[in-house]
């Protein structure tokens, strides 16, 4: 991947690093921000990106928190699958890991997830090492299932279902190599999973974070997006969550996040973001930060009893 030289979206450097398998043997790579003794943040990002996604979100957050970040698998510095290994239960199985060797038992953290990302929560749900170490919960553009029908990469004046499908399927299946970044390709970002307005250091920052990812683990995961369904895992997680999401999304339009928040069994809040694509955590970090400060806030730091009239403090 091209190095940033210079800007919030330059990955910032990790206090540690670390490596831990997965139940099947895949090997993962996550790594710590921010003071170690400091309420934790656990940050999933999605489909084709890489820890590097979370960069600006890192920066706001590592004064205050020890945040913490894997690569999924097959992405970034993990491994990638074996045979059998792209499923959702295989997601829940990385972040059950992940948080099993980062937070200690009757540690808990905020849980955070972009896309797939999201999805990975949601799949993880009824994990109890996941369950138990969760004291609240981001959504970040991301849906429980149906992304092929909702989605609106293809312009709506192309009304045939069918046409639709298949046009939004190759995309998630596509094994085709993206080739290097030129400004064809940062266009076709642009449209696809940022908003019109999104800066030139935005659209360069999610270039180079999506030509990075290897086309086969794309087309792996594309493939279980394609045939995603996590609705019991909407049922299943039980934390307060909130749902964040652009206006003008078009992997997951702001029907999943509305749908989302409709279903949660303890929604505390959805935030649609006017006029921000897919990659809310680029397009607006501050916003996504401060969704999980506030969630730190309300659910994870513990403030001091108030003194009562008459006691000593």
């Amino acid at each position: 991947m091209t190095a940033l030289r210079s800007g919030r979206y330059v990955p910032p450097t990790p206090r540690r690093t670390h490596s831990v398998v997965s139940a099947d043997g895949t090997r993962l790579y996550y790594e710590e921000h921010g003071p170690a003794g400091a309420p934790a943040v656990v940050l999933s990002h999605g489909w084709t990106c890489s820890t590097y996604f979370w960069a600006p979100v890192i920066r706001g957050l590592s004064g205050s928190f020890r945040v913490i970040t894997y690569d999924q698998r097959g992405h970034g510095r993990s491994a990638l699958p074996q045979r059998g290994g792209y499923t959702t239960a295989a997601l829940a199985d990385d972040l059950t890991a992940v948080v099993t060797d980062a937070l200690p038992d009757g540690e808990r953290a905020v849980l955070a997830g972009h896309s797939m990302g999201g999805m990975t929560l949601m799949a993880a749900a009824d994990r109890p090492a996941v369950r138990d170490r969760t004291a609240a919960v981001l959504l970040a553009s991301t849906g429980s299932g149906r992304l092929l029908t909702e989605a609106l990469v293809l312009p709506p004046g192309v009304r045939n279902r069918r046409v639709r499908d298949a046009f939004h399927r190759f995309l998630l299946e596509s094994a085709l190599p993206l080739g290097p970044q030129t400004r064809l390709t940062r266009a076709a970002l642009r449209y696809g999973v940022i908003s019109p307005a999104a800066t030139d250091e935005q659209v360069a920052a999610t270039a180079r974070i999506v030509h990075a990812c290897r086309p086969a683990p794309r087309s792996g995961w594309g493939r279980v997006l394609a045939r995603l369904d996590l609705d019991t895992g909407v049922a299943a997680l039980r934390a307060p969550t909130a749902v964040l999401v652009g206006t003008a999304d078009k992997l997951t339009p702001p029907v999943h996040a509305r749908a989302l928040a409709a279903r949660l069994p303890d929604c505390v809040g959805l935030t649609e973001l006017p006029g921000l694509g897919h990659m809310t955590p680029i397009e607006d970090p501050d916003a996504v930060a401060d969704a999980i400060r506030r969630l730190a806030d309300d659910h994870l730091i513990r403030r001091p009893e108030p003194v009562k009239e008459g006691e000593m403090a």
